[in-house]
């Protein structure tokens, strides 16, 4: 049996390994594409090459260093811009290991580059009277008001990724005395969510002016009936939250996206006081670290603990020298030793 070439890899990698094997989004397997384009063109022209001509052995651990270092200088990519690239192609070449066992040294060269140690991403989140807020000051009339309040409330009630909510379909959707819905997440994924029960009515109100739908109609759409994309509902939050990007009290300007609305579910079902392991399945994490990070970026839950740590009282008993000070013979001990 031959060897396959660069292009059967590739092919094997994008429509077997990552589609079907690992089952991953459209999203990420563009991101996966973005990597392997930049670094194949990178390739080509660092041996002086046609793209067309290229062979996995021109793929070698030295490239990839070059490649790397060429997105930090040249193309002025982020740390973390640099690391996700790495680890995209650390997963081709384990995947190419597995059709040539015979490239196992220069998959283990490459699996052996680090990572650049970059500090955590910032991760904004609104306070409750924030929210408050924003809900308070919602457009009540106008003809996209209901469907941009529905859009909000869902996101803050479910902390669903951006892609699940454009994903989202009526057969999803249960609007029964307990609400709730279906969220298909990455790695084709799915878990349920609870609904409040303004939130299943502002569903009810947005679906009851549209005409019988199929099952997979999309919940949130345009004015001209398409479904919502990502951007489209980007664009939707940074209009409807422009308030609070201002700066204010000292605090600099800042943009409020559909994952912060996320990120303020996370913090404020935290915040009352539900189990760690419950919001990881609301969100749909893949394990608990991520959730955990979370405990780390509210100030209010430091106070509480402060609060309910506190110090001793300064007196004289507290401050009187320790007993075992006063002990001779421990002290004689202590110093024969």
């Amino acid at each position: 049996m031959n060897a396959p070439n660069l292009g059967q890899l590739l092919h094997g990698f994008f429509e077997d390994h990552l589609k079907c094997q690992r089952g991953l989004r459209p999203a990420s397997i563009a991101s996966y594409r973005d990597a392997m384009t930049l670094f194949l063109r990178f390739a080509a022209e660092d041996a002086r090459k046609k793209l067309s001509r290229l062979e996995l052995e021109d793929l070698t651990c030295e490239r990839v260093l070059s490649f790397l270092d060429a997105l930090e200088r040249r193309r002025h990519n982020h740390i973390r811009t640099r690391n996700q690239r790495l680890a995209v192609l650390r997963t081709f070449f384990e995947y190419a290991v597995h059709r040539m066992p015979e490239r196992l040294n220069e998959a283990h060269r490459i699996a052996a580059i680090p990572s650049k140690r970059v500090p955590p991403a910032e991760m904004r989140f609104m306070d409750r009277d924030e929210v408050q807020g924003l809900f308070a000051t919602l457009p009540a009339s106008g003809a996209s008001a209901l469907r941009d309040r529905a859009l909000l409330q869902f996101l803050y009630n479910t902390g669903a990724r951006v892609q699940e909510v454009s994903d989202l379909r009526l057969e999803n959707l249960e609007l029964n005395p307990m609400p709730k819905v279906h969220l298909h997440g990455k790695g084709d994924k799915w878990r349920t969510c609870p609904l409040w029960k303004e939130t299943a009515q502002l569903l009810k109100t947005l679906l009851s002016d549209r005409k019988p739908a199929e099952p997979n109609a999309p919940v949130f759409v345009s004015r001209q009936g398409r479904p919502l994309t990502r951007f489209g509902i980007y664009k939707i939050v940074r209009r409807l939250t422009a308030g609070l990007t201002r700066p204010t009290n000292g605090r600099p300007q800042r943009r409020i996206s559909p994952h912060c609305f996320r990120h303020t579910t996370a913090v404020h079902l935290l915040e009352s006081g539900v189990e760690p392991n419950v919001i990881r399945g609301w969100l749909g994490h893949v394990g608990l670290d991520t959730t955990n990070r979370y405990a780390e970026i509210t100030l209010r839950m430091k106070q509480k603990a402060l609060e309910a740590c506190q110090p001793p009282t300064t007196n004289a008993a507290f401050l009187r020298k320790p007993i075992w000070r006063t002990d001779a013979d421990l002290l004689g001990w202590l110093k024969s030793l």
